[in-house]
């Protein structure tokens, strides 16, 4: 959703994912069905071969500008165990996994969480 709408925008961001227990869970493969669809509900094209997940590096932290975590009570504690000088530096959201949350819900908490970070990232008039 980001890298499609940032584009749309004219914004120069992009985006791209990392785990913090890649393979913890098995192999779930590259995106979530329910991802895909709800892609597509809102005209947006999936990938057309996706990748599988990978594990979030402290180089990959280096080199971002912004790193958001989606699901803070999950995201903070591993953080804190995988690296602890980042934990702090690091944007949460609130936003809950298909464990406590059903995939409607969680996907349009989602696309709000990053239409109100689309705004924030857009220049102002003042900025021009």
């Amino acid at each position: 959703m980001f890298n499609h709408w940032a584009e749309q925008s004219g914004l120069e961001w992009r985006a791209d994912s990392r785990g913090l227990m890649v393979g913890h869970w098995g192999n779930i493969g590259p995106i979530s069905p329910f991802t895909i669809e709800g892609l597509r509900q809102r005209g947006i094209d999936p990938p057309a071969n996706p990748r599988q997940p990978r594990q979030l590096s402290a180089g990959d932290l280096v080199q971002s500008d912004l790193v958001v975590a989606v699901k803070e009570a999950e995201h903070r504690p591993a953080m804190m165990q995988l690296f602890p000088e980042w934990a702090k530096r690091i944007e949460y959201w609130h936003i809950d996994d298909l464990d406590c949350a059903g995939p409607d819900e969680a996907l349009a908490t989602l696309e709000d969480a990053v239409r109100q970070l689309l705004r924030r990232l857009a220049p102002t008039a003042d900025a021009a």
